[in-house]
C-alpha cells in the first residue's frame, strides 16, 4: 500500500478507537519533577531570542546553529552521516531530485521525504561546518523561497487541495524547521517573510482543518514555528492561530488521540507547549501523564523507545516489538524540546537513553543502510514480511537497506538524530548562563551575562567513562550561572572547580556553579557509574542490565551477508552465528554482583560496533533450550521469570546495546526449584496468518469473548475441514493433569469456528504420542474456558488435535497447563 494512503487509513482507524476507548487518563500517573530553578531573575537575560510575554519564560533556549563543535564519537558519527544515506541521499532518492520534486517545481509532485531530509541535512552541515553540505542546503533553501506564493503557499501546488479538498499541513512542519534553523545560521532575511506568509495562510483555513490528517496529531511542531516567529515579530495574530490550532488538533490533553508511534513520539508533547501560552500546570501535566501510559503499556523494555512499529497495539508489547526509526529521532527531538520547556533534566536522561541505546543500532555501522524498526530483542534481521501479525505491516523491515521505497520516512527523517542531538549538547540559560545538557566531547562558543563571549571545551569520554572536563576561555572575568545535568542513575555526583572541591546548588536535576569566572578556569564533573539490574514486571519480571547510561546486550556473533544493492550502496540482511536463548544467573541479594565491567581501550572511532566498543561486561547465564525464533525467524516472546533450566552455566559477554545489531537485552532469569517456571516452545501444523506465539503472550490472559480482537490470536487459517494441532515442547519432562483451553471463534465475521472435535495428546519421555487417559469431556463452548481434565501423564510435550469442522477454519486465543 502506499504509504501515504496506509498512514492516513492508520490515522483514522487506531486514533478513533483510541478516542472511544480513552476518555480520560489515569490520575495516578507520575507527577513532574519540580522545575529548576534559575539563579537569576525571572525575568530573561540571556542574550539569545526567549519567549515575549504572555508566553512563559522557558529555563533554557537552543543556541544558534554553529554555536557548538561535536568531537569524539559524536562527531565521528556525524562524519559517517556525511558519507552515509544522510549525507548522500540525493544520490539514491528520487524524491530529492531538483527537476521533480514539488518543493523546487511546484507543478510536480511532493509530500515528507525532502522535508524529512532537509532539516537534518541542514543541521548535519551547521554543527560539521561540510563546505558541500552548507552550499547544497543553500540551494534547497533558494528553490522553496522561490516557490512563495501572494498568498502566503509555497511548496508543491497539489498540497492545497491535498487533504479534503483543503492544504495538507504536515509536510509543511519539517519544512519550517528547515527554514528556521537555516535564518538562525546564515541570517537570510527572506525566511521571517516566507514563514509570516505561511501562517497567516495557515490562520485564514476554518479551524476544522488542523483535525485532519497527519497534521493534526503532531501540530505540536507549527505551534513551535508560531512560537518562534511571535518571539522576532510580536505579532499577536500568532498566538490566536496557536489557540486555534490546540483547540481543533488531536487532543492529547484529556486522551490518547492515537497510538501510532511516531505520532505519539511527536505529538505528546503538544499540551506542554501549549501550555507556554495558556499557562498554569495543567498542560504541562497532561504531557508527562500521556508518555507515563504509553511508557506503563508498551515501553516496558530498556533503550527509551516502545512497541511501535506501526501502532502500538493491545497484546503486542513484548520486546521482540520494534521501535520505527521516525519514532526514535523523534522522540528524542521531543525530549530535547521538553528539557528546555520545561527545566525538568529527566528529558535530557530520556534522550540520552534512546541515542545511546537505540539510535546506531537502526543502521548498520557505516550509516549505508537503515532498517524500519529496531527491536530490544531481535535475533535475525532479514528481508522477509513477517505475515503472522506480529508486525503492524505486512513489508519486510528489517534488513539493512537503502530503503527509500520500502521504508521511505526513515532514511530521509533519521538525519536529524545526531544533528540534533550535537546542536543540544549545551543549552543556553535564560539567566544568562550556560547548561551542559547532553555529555560528548565538544566545543562551545556562546555569549553570557552581558555579553561576554566565552568559549569552553568540553573533554571526556562519556558514555564510557564518569569524568567531564570543561575549561573555559573568556576575555574578562565575567559571572554566570554554569548548569551540569546530573543523570537519574548517578547518586553521587560530585564537582571540583580548579582542582578544589566546589559547592554546587541543586536543582531540578542539575548542579549549579554561579561565581565569577576567569579565563582557564576548569571544572571537573565526576558522574560515578555502577552497574545495576533492572527488573521488568509488566514483561515476565524479565530484567535488563546497565552501566551508567548504557544498557547491555548478548554479544551475538552476527553473519552479515549482502543481499542487494551496490558496492559503494550494500544492503544486508544479519544472522546469529552463535547461541542467544541465555537466561542470566544472578546472585539474588545483590544481582549487580554477578556482572563484571571490562575496560578494553579507549577512544574507538566508532565505538557502536562489536570490535570498537571500549566496555563490555561479563555474565554468567545458562541456555534456555525451548526459546527458539518462531517459523518466521522472529525471537519467541519471553516467559515468566525465572526460566527453569537445568543446562550448565557458562560465561557470557555483553556489550553495550548500540554496538548490537542483533540483541537480547531483555533476559530471562534462571532458577530452579518450586520458584523456577517450565518454559516451553510453541508450534503448529500450520500457521498462515496468525503465529502460534499468541498463546504465549496469552499465557495468563483471560480473553474478553471468543471474538476478542484486543489480543494475538492463533488460527489455522485459511486451511479448513483438516485435521490440525498446536503443540507445547519442554526441555524437560513435566507432570501434567489438565488443560484449559479458550477457543477463537468469528461467527458472523469470519469463517473461523470452534472445531467438531479435539483431544489432548502427549509426548512420552521415550518419544511417543499417546492420547491422555480418564479425560473429562472436551468442551467446545465459545467465551469461556474449556476445562480438561486426565490421569496425570509424565511429558516433553503436550498438543491439543482438532478436526476442523466442514469449510470452517479454527483457532485458540489461550491455553493453559496445569502441571504437578
Amino acid at each position: 500500500m502506499e504509504r501515504r494512503t496506509f498512514l492516513n487509513r492508520s490515522l483514522a482507524v487506531v486514533g478513533g478507537a483510541a478516542l472511544a476507548g480513552t476518555a480520560a487518563l489515569p490520575a495516578q500517573a507520575a507527577a513532574p519533577r519540580p522545575p529548576v530553578h534559575l539563579a537569576g531573575p525571572a525575568r530573561a537575560l540571556s542574550r539569545y531570542p526567549a519567549n515575549r510575554a504572555p508566553l512563559q519564560q522557558e529555563p533554557f533556549l537552543r543556541l544558534p546553529p554553529g554555536s557548538i563543535t561535536p568531537k569524539g564519537w559524536l562527531r565521528e558519527q556525524l562524519d559517517l552521516q556525511l558519507g552515509g544515506l544522510g549525507g548522500r541521499m540525493p544520490e539514491v532518492s528520487e524524491y530529492l531530485s531538483p527537476a521533480t520534486s514539488g518543493w523546487a517545481v511546484p507543478e510536480r509532485d511532493g509530500w515528507e521525504e525532502l522535508p524529512y531530509w532537509l532539516r537534518g541535512f541542514g543541521d548535519l552541515g551547521y554543527v560539521t561546518g561540510d563546505a558541500g553540505t552548507l552550499e547544497l542546503t543553500r540551494a534547497w533553501m533558494d528553490r522553496i523561497l522561490a516557490t512563495r506564493q501572494p498568498d502566503g503557499f509555497f511548496g508543491p501546488a497539489a498540497l492545497r487541495t491535498a487533504l479534503n479538498g483543503g492544504p495538507d499541513f504536515w509536510p509543511y512542519m519539517p519544512v519550517l524547521d528547515a527554514l528556521r534553523t537555516w535564518h538562525e545560521y546564515s541570517g537570510d532575511d527572506r525566511v521571517v517573510p516566507a514563514l509570516q506568509g505561511w501562517l497567516k495562510y495557515l490562520h485564514a483555513q476554518p479551524g476544522t482543518l488542523f483535525g485532519q490528517g497527519w497534521g493534526s496529531a503532531r501540530c505540536g511542531d507549527t505551534i513551535d514555528t508560531a512560537y518562534w516567529l511571535y518571539n522576532r515579530t510580536g505579532d499577536s495574530w500568532l498566538l490566536d492561530l496557536v489557540h486555534t490550532l490546540h483547540a481543533h488538533s488531536a487532543d492529547y490533553t484529556t486522551s490518547i488521540p492515537t497510538w501510532h508511534n511516531v505520532n505519539l513520539a511527536q505529538g505528546f508533547r503538544e499540551p506542554a507547549q501549549y501550555g507556554v501560552l495558556a499557562g498554569g500546570s495543567a498542560f504541562r501535566d497532561a504531557t508527562y501523564r500521556v508518555y507515563d501510559i504509553v511508557m506503563r503499556r508498551y515501553g516496558q523494555f530498556p533503550g527509551g523507545g516502545f512497541a511501535g512499529d506501526e501502532n502500538a497495539r493491545d497484546g503486542y508489547h513484548d520486546p521482540r516489538q520494534g521501535f520505527e526509526t521516525c519514532g526514535i529521532v523523534e522522540f528524542m527531538h521531543s525530549h530535547q524540546m521538553l528539557t528546555r520547556i520545561t527545566g525538568d533534566a529527566v528529558w535530557a536522561d530520556r534522550c540520552e537513553e534512546l541515542a545511546l541505546n537505540m539510535l546506531p543500532a537502526a543502521l548498520d555501522p557505516l550509516q549505508k543502510a537503515i532498517h524500519y524498526a529496531t527491536s530490544a530483542n531481535g535475533v535475525q534481521l532479514d528481508n522477509v514480511p513477517k505475515t503472522h501479525g506480529q508486525f503492524d505491516n505486512r513489508f519486510a523491515m528489517q534488513a539493512y537497506l537503502r530503503g527509500i521505497h520500502q521504508y521511505r520516512c526513515c532514511p530521509h527523517n533519521y538525519g536529524m538524530g545526531w544533528p540534533y542531538y550535537a546542536e543540544e549538547l549545551w543549552l543556553a540559560s535564560a539567566d544568562g548562563g550556560l547548561c551542559a545538557s547532553l555529555y560528548a566531547e565538544s566545543s562551545v562558543r556562546a555569549d553570557v551575562a552581558d555579553g561576554t563571549t566565552v568559549t569552553i571545551a568540553e573533554r571526556t569520554d562519556y558514555p564510557f567513562d564518569e569524568t567531564v572536563t570543561f575549561t573555559l576561555s573568556t576575555p574578562r572575568t565575567v559571572r554566570f550561572p554554569l548548569y551540569l545535568r546530573v543523570p537519574g542513575w548517578c547518586r553521587a555526583p560530585s564537582v571540583r572547580v580548579n582542582g578544589r572541591p566546589a559547592q554546587a546548588r541543586g536543582s531540578g536535576g542539575y548542579l549549579v556553579l554561579d561565581r565569577s569566572w576567569q579565563h582557564r578556569d576548569t571544572v571537573e564533573l565526576y558522574l560515578p557509574m555502577r552497574t545495576t539490574v533492572r527488573t521488568w514486571g509488566a514483561n515476565r519480571d524479565s530484567v535488563s542490565v546497565d552501566h551508567g547510561p548504557l544498557t547491555y546486550s548478548l554479544q551475538i556473533e552476527e553473519a552479515w551477508s549482502r543481499l542487494a544493492g551496490t558496492e559503494d550502496w550494500p544492503e544486508y540482511e544479519v544472522r546469529p552465528a552463535s547461541p542467544w536463548n541465555y537466561a542470566l544467573v544472578l546472585d539474588e541479594k545483590d544481582p549487580a554482583r554477578s556482572l563484571t565491567l571490562e575496560r578494553t581501550r579507549a577512544r574507538a572511532a566508532n565505538p557502536f560496533t562489536h570490535t570498537g566498543t571500549p566496555v563490555r561486561m561479563k555474565a554468567r547465564a545458562r541456555r534456555v533450550p525451548t526459546w527458539q525464533a518462531d517459523d518466521e525467524n522472529v525471537v519467541a516472546p519471553l516467559q515468566q521469570s525465572p526460566a527453569r533450566t537445568t543446562e550448565p552455566v557458562e560465561h557470557i559477554m555483553l556489550i553495550p546495546s548500540a554496538a548490537a545489531r542483533l540483541r537480547i537485552t531483555s533476559f530471562p532469569t534462571a532458577g530452579s526449584g518450586r520458584r523456577a517456571h517450565e518454559w516451553v516452545a510453541c508450534t503448529a501444523s500450520f500457521s498462515g496468518v496468525d503465529s502460534p506465539q499468541a498463546l504465549i503472550i496469552n499465557a495468563t490472559a483471560g480473553p474478553r469473548d471468543s471474538y476478542d480482537q484486543s489480543i494475538p490470536r492463533f488460527t489455522w487459517w485459511d486451511r479448513t475441514g483438516t485435521e490440525e494441532w498446536v503443540r507445547y515442547e519442554y526441555a524437560e519432562p513435566v507432570r501434567a493433569s489438565g488443560v484449559s483451553v479458550y477457543w477463537y471463534d468469528d461467527t458472523g465475521h469470519g469463517a473461523c469456528r470452534v472445531p467438531q472435535s479435539w483431544r489432548l495428546e502427549y509426548r512420552t519421555p521415550a518419544g511417543a504420542w499417546q492420547p491422555v487417559s480418564g479425560a473429562s469431556a472436551y468442551g467446545t463452548a465459545t467465551d469461556t474456558f474449556n476445562d480438561v481434565s486426565f490421569d496425570p501423564v509424565t511429558a516433553t510435550a503436550l498438543r491439543v488435535r482438532v478436526q476442523l469442522r466442514p469449510g470452517a477454519s479454527g483457532g485458540v486465543l489461550a491455553w493453559r497447563v496445569r502441571l504437578l
